[in-house]
């Protein structure tokens, strides 16, 4: 046990101070207060405390589901079915609504996430198959299901109550939805940095063949880390839905793609093994204050498409400057 603890530290703390503490723990943030700047002058109400909230509700869902990708990229793998299994949960969580009421629609959602994650974990760890291919697939099952199971039209179902309390009502003034996001985003900080299932995660995906020699269960962990993965795409469902009032059986199809251009942009390595939980939020804050105010001052949807595929390629280069400057 104590070998691996000293891989999973080695890879997450002696590595990263030279290159990538630099770049993401003082580089992003100055980076983030210009863009702020930059957006206040070229649209005031950008920083309005109007906007400011608006804002953060928007981060909220690209958080979460950013959260899950970046367990499974740490684990030296990565996750496209995000999308499609908040789809799927969010469907499941309301139909179920309808009949046994907003708690059991909730843990409904939670248990479809958490179990679709944990099928593809399964497929990847115990027949050894490329988590691009396995997750691509759950894509699809999942998709299809979402689509079959609603007929391919929204279901406006949701209880009135859940959509309030967890889509429009505050606490201390602050939306329930973005309590919600920061208390799984420092959930899954803690559990990353201070539990041993996180040093495993570090562990896997600096070197999985040193992981499993050193006493590491990969292929439990493995499987552990889509379920974590799942469970934050059902976390997802559970505020879009309540949110927008309904389960979209394609709900936000580009918040997968989104997901790994924020934890790439953030500082986390595609090669696994390094990063955490508050390059993501870096990640998700410059994607959302960008898509914030193109919508503010009213930047055609096709050009937001654009300027969001440039920063996945950017955040892609960025990481391989990244990687070169370790070597």
């Amino acid at each position: 046990m104590f070998n691996v603890l000293r891989l999973g530290q080695r890879r997450t703390e002696s590595q990263p101070k030279a290159t990538r503490k630099k770049s993401s723990d003082t580089m992003l943030p100055l980076f983030i207060v210009a863009m702020a700047i930059v957006a206040g002058i070229i649209e005031p109400r950008f920083l309005s405390t109007d906007n400011l909230i608006n804002l953060a509700r928007q981060m909220v869902p690209l958080l979460i589901l950013s959260l899950g990708q970046a367990y499974a990229i740490i684990s030296g793998g990565l996750d496209l079915s995000l999308a499609s299994v908040m789809s799927l949960a969010g469907v499941l969580g309301v139909l179920s609504m309808t009949s046994y009421g907003p708690f059991v629609g909730i843990a409904i959602m939670l248990a479809t996430g958490v179990i679709m994650g944990l099928l593809s974990g399964f497929i990847v760890a115990y027949f050894r198959t490329s988590p691009l291919v396995v997750t691509l697939g759950m894509l699809s099952v999942a998709q299809a299901l979402a689509l079959i199971l609603s007929g391919g039209v929204p279901i406006y179902d949701a209880h009135p109550g859940y959509v309030q309390m967890i889509g429009f009502d505050s606490f201390l003034g602050v939306p329930i939805m973005v309590w919600i996001g920061a208390i799984t985003a420092i959930a899954g900080g803690l559990v990353l940095r201070h539990t041993v299932f996180g040093r495993h995660v570090y562990a896997i995906g600096s070197n999985i063949s040193a992981a499993s020699k050193s006493g590491v269960n990969v292929k439990l962990n493995t499987m552990l880390v889509y379920g974590v993965s799942g469970l934050c795409a059902a976390i997802g469902a559970v505020v879009l839905t309540a949110w927008v009032g309904s389960a979209q059986p394609i709900a936000a199809p580009n918040l997968t793609l989104e997901s790994l251009a924020a934890v790439v942009l953030g500082g986390v390595a595609l090669t696994g093994g390094s990063g955490g939980i508050r390059q993501v939020f870096y990640g998700v804050l410059i994607l959302s204050m960008l898509s914030n105010v193109m919508n503010m001052i009213g930047v055609s949807a096709y050009y937001q498409t654009l300027a969001i595929g440039v920063v996945i390629i950017l955040a892609v280069i960025l990481d391989r400057l990244r990687g070169r400057g370790r070597e």
